[in-house]
């Protein structure tokens, strides 16, 4: 005998709720997971960022973390964790189990630590999970404003002049900054003393007191010392020119074709997040990078917003560790 349509549904629907509470009374570990998993995030997400507070690296996990966490329905808090080139964050990241903590990626942290440290605690591609490129940031030349070189052919003949005898900050070794200055020097051929620092902030205290001669740091950090007049921009590491600085020539227009260099940073995740989890970042990443007062807020900063796909963030990752490796090995750059 057939049976009617209505009373095949409600079988259905009862075999289909029997099977979930046989399920939920047997696994209830994997229940409650992905229950958890499906309503995440379940708490406000912490993200680790790797240097001292003040630079470029704040200004942009705060741009990104107000608009995710709009997007996410959850508050997204950033925590500075310096120390040891940004290992001691990424090690932390790296251990993490929560689901609910990522990390701010950088050029350092991702492309060039792997190159200057015999060994470290985690596995750079690993134990850390591409989520989204979020900014670029140009890397502007600077001198204080007692040095007499008005601009980088005149700083470049005065190092020349006197080899050794003026120095630049930087972030630390490895940092962006350190990875820039050291670019430039291999182009020029010139000798410049580095002075390493625990982070952009306290570099910059000294520069801007002319303890320091030179530095290349990110635009977002100095932007506003520059227009000042208590910092002179010498050059940009950017392809062309940048509106905010029209006056100033590129690296490459001083007589050096074909030199470029940024800072980057994304986002990234320990193995623990899900990803489906994983996937919703990556989507607030987009949208934040979209939203016209995150992008004109870091465009004022000269910052260039991106917002890509972890497949692309994971290539361009890859991309910037094959560069730079050539970078580190030629300069023989070494921890602190």
């Amino acid at each position: 005998m057939n049976t009617p349509p209505s009373r095949r549904s409600a079988l259905r629907t009862g075999l289909r709720t029997g099977t979930a509470l046989v399920a939920a009374t047997a696994f209830p570990g994997l229940w409650s997971s992905a229950h958890a998993q499906a309503a995440w995030p379940t708490k406000p997400i912490r993200l680790l960022v790797p240097f001292a507070p003040g630079g470029s690296s704040e200004i942009v996990a705060r741009s990104a973390a107000g608009e995710i966490s709009k997007s996410l329905g959850q508050n997204v808090f950033v925590e500075n964790k310096p120390g040891a080139s940004g290992n001691i964050a990424m090690q932390e990241c790296a251990a993490s189990t929560d689901g609910h903590t990522m990390i701010l990626g950088h050029i350092g942290t991702l492309a060039v630590n792997p190159y200057i440290f015999d060994k470290l605690p985690f596995d750079t591609n690993r134990d850390f999970r591409p989520i989204s490129l979020l900014a670029k940031v140009p890397s502007l030349y600077v001198v204080n404003s007692d040095v007499p070189a008005k601009n980088l052919r005149e700083f470049i003949a005065l190092a020349k002049a006197k080899p050794g005898q003026l120095n630049y900050g930087s972030a630390g070794n490895g940092s962006a900054g350190h990875l820039a200055f050291e670019y430039l020097k291999m182009a020029a051929n010139i000798f410049v003393l580095h002075v390493p620092y625990r982070g952009t902030g306290p570099q910059l205290t000294d520069l801007l007191a002319g303890r320091l001669d030179a530095a290349s740091v990110g635009a977002p950090a100095i932007l506003g010392h520059i227009k000042s007049g208590r910092l002179r921009c010498i050059a940009t590491g950017t392809r062309e020119r940048l509106p905010q600085l029209p006056d100033v020539p590129t690296v490459a227009e001083s007589g050096y074709p074909g030199f470029e260099m940024t800072q980057w940073y994304g986002l990234n995740a320990p193995p623990s997040m899900p990803q489906a989890a994983i996937d919703r970042i990556a989507e607030a990443c987009a949208k934040a990078m979209r939203n016209p007062l995150a992008t004109e807020r870091l465009r004022g900063d000269t910052a260039q917003p991106v917002g890509d796909t972890p497949a692309q963030y994971a290539a361009f990752i890859t991309q910037e560790q094959a560069r730079w490796k050539q970078v580190v090995a030629r300069a023989k750059i070494k921890p602190d």
